[in-house]
């Protein structure tokens, strides 16, 4: 079995019985004030294997298992034995990385409360864009594939200006340094794949010229 079907498995499992019982949501959420004051380090990563309802669930493992498996497969082309431990660090790191935005402005919070796998989720989809820049991608209600790395610009931009703009109770600046996570990491792992990535990009542009 795959760690993208494990992970997943896992996430749905927990989710729902977080739902059933909110005690035990309650100990699992990411909360900036009781990590720091309560020293309760696990919710860094705990919170990102529950969800607020079964869309945002539902989202999430979709867009994860679309991208994680392709992820996973590719990681084994490259590092062989090591590609299982690379892919949890990116999927862990994405959880951390994503979250420390939060923590800095919510560490005097108590009252400040998250939950989901979005950040870990962008840090596997950015991984895949750097690997595949080219691939169509089809968005909710949009019949024309669009290349990977202009859904990445677009993905980008968007959580940048919603993070800016405030308002909401979706944490936009998870979702865009989850992103930034996981090209950093593939890049650190694989330093030319930034040359590959950029020769795909103009091979894809002077197609459109010749």
């Amino acid at each position: 079995m795959s760690l993208t079907l494990i992970i997943l498995i896992i996430t749905v499992g927990l989710s729902f019985l977080a739902e059933q019982n909110q005690a035990i949501k309650a100990r699992l959420l990411f909360n900036a004030y009781a990590i720091k004051h309560d020293k309760q380090w696990y919710r860094w990563i705990s919170h990102a294997f529950i969800h607020s309802g079964f869309m945002h669930l539902a989202i999430n493992m979709w867009v994860f298992y679309m991208f994680g498996t392709i992820v996973e497969n590719t990681f084994a082309g490259f590092f062989k034995d090591l590609a299982p431990l690379y892919f949890v660090i990116l999927y862990l790191g994405g959880i951390i990385v994503s979250s420390a935005s939060s923590y800095k402005k919510h560490q005097d919070n108590p009252n400040y409360n998250s939950v989901g796998a979005s950040g870990a989720v962008a840090s596997v989809m950015f991984a895949f864009i750097l690997f595949y820049p080219t691939e169509p991608l089809y968005l909710f209600f949009i019949p024309i594939g669009i290349p990977a790395f202009l859904v990445g610009v677009l993905y980008l931009w968007y959580e940048s200006y919603m993070s800016k703009r405030g308002g909401t109770l979706i944490a936009h600046d998870a979702h865009f340094w989850g992103a930034i996570f996981g090209v950093v990491f593939v890049l650190v792992l694989l330093p030319g794949q930034l040359s590959r990535f950029i020769e795909q990009v103009l091979f894809y542009f002077q197609s459109f010229i010749a």
